[in-house]
C-alpha cells in the first residue's frame, strides 16, 4: 500500500495487530489536527500504533526521535520482537497457522497460567500474542484480575495469522524507535517543548456497564483519568503539542474544559447488541496553547 504526499508516493506502513479502539478508521479526521511542524514524537498508550505508523508513512518522523510505550508488557515485548527479530517471528507464526484449531487456541491461551510463563522466550511470547490477537474474538485484549488473558476464540474461517509484509514493513518503521514498558506518566521524562505527544488511553466508560473490558488487571477510571489530566496539563505548560482521544462524556469534557475539545465520529464495533454499534461521538482534545 502507498500513501500520497504532494504527488509523491511513499510506502504505507500500518499496524500488525488488531486493536479495539484503534485509530485506523479515524485517521482522516485526526490527520487535520496534526501540527505542521514538531520536534520528537511520543505515544505512551501504544496499542496498535495507528497514529505512529501514519506519521511514519507521511514522512513526518524523519530524523526525529520516537518514544513508544505502553503498560502492557506482552504488547511491548511483541513490538520489540517485530523490530528486532521479524523473520523468526514470521516462521513461528507459520507453524502456529498450521496447528490452528479451537483446541490449539485454548492451549496457547492457557500458557500464561503456568508458573514458568515469565521465563518463556521473548520470541515465543510475541508469537503467542499475535496468534491470539488474530484468532480471538474481535482482537480484543482482555485480562482478568489475575492478569490472565481470557478473550474467547473468534469465529473466523481463515484468520490472517501470518501477515508477512505488514510485519516486515512495521519492523522497518520501528527500527530507530525507543520502545519501552512504562506507565504514561514517564512521558514527562523525555518530552520537550515543541514535541508531539499523542494520548490514547482506555476510554472513560459511557455508562457504568460500558466498562466491560480490562486492558490490564487495573481499571483506568476516575483517578487514573485525573492523573492523566495532570500529565497532559504539565506537558501543555512545557509547550508540547498534545492530542488526546477519549470518550464524549461529561466527566472528560469537564476535566479538560480549559483546553480545546473537538468532536470526531467513530465506529463502534464491540457491543453484544447490534443496536449498540455504529457511529458514536468521541473527543479529540488539544492543549489550549497549541494553535
Amino acid at each position: 500500500m502507498t500513501a500520497r504526499i504532494n504527488n509523491i508516493y511513499t510506502q504505507k506502513y500500518q499496524p500488525f495487530i488488531k486493536w479495539v479502539g484503534g485509530k485506523r478508521g479515524l485517521l482522516s479526521q485526526l490527520r487535520e489536527h496534526f501540527p505542521q511542524k514538531f520536534g520528537n514524537y511520543h505515544e505512551p498508550f501504544l496499542g496498535g500504533g495507528a497514529i505512529f505508523f501514519e506519521l511514519y508513512s507521511l514522512g513526518c518522523l524523519k530524523d526525529k526521535k520516537v518514544y513508544l510505550s505502553d503498560i502492557n508488557s506482552e504488547l511491548i515485548n511483541t513490538y520489540n520482537v517485530v523490530k528486532n527479530n521479524p523473520i523468526d517471528l514470521i516462521e513461528n507464526l507459520e507453524k502456529y497457522k498450521t496447528q490452528h484449531s479451537k483446541d490449539f487456541f485454548y492451549k496457547i491461551r492457557a500458557l500464561d497460567r503456568e508458573e514458568n510463563f515469565s521465563s518463556t522466550s521473548k520470541l515465543d511470547r510475541a508469537t503467542r500474542f499475535i496468534y491470539l490477537n488474530k484468532t480471538c474474538f474481535n482482537g480484543l485484549y482482555r485480562v482478568n484480575k489475575k492478569g490472565y488473558f481470557n478473550t474467547p476464540i473468534g469465529s473466523y474461517k481463515n484468520p490472517n495469522i501470518v501477515d508477512r509484509n505488514t510485519i516486515l514493513s512495521a519492523s522497518m518503521a520501528l527500527e530507530n524507535a525507543t520502545i519501552s514498558n512504562n506507565t504514561f506518566s514517564k512521558v514527562k521524562d523525555n518530552a520537550k517543548q515543541n514535541d508531539l505527544v499523542y494520548f490514547d488511553p482506555p476510554y472513560y466508560p459511557l455508562t457504568e456497564i460500558a466498562n466491560f473490558t480490562s486492558y490490564s488487571k487495573d481499571n483506568f477510571l476516575d483517578e487514573k483519568q485525573k492523573e492523566l489530566f495532570n500529565v497532559f496539563d504539565s506537558l501543555s505548560q512545557t509547550g508540547c503539542h498534545i492530542l488526546h482521544s477519549n470518550s464524549d462524556t461529561k466527566f472528560i469534557k469537564e476535566l479538560y474544559k480549559e483546553h480545546t475539545i473537538h468532536i470526531v465520529k467513530a465506529n463502534r464495533f464491540i457491543n453484544s447488541k447490534s443496536t449498540g454499534r455504529g457511529k458514536i461521538n468521541e473527543v479529540l482534545i488539544k492543549a489550549k496553547n497549541d494553535n
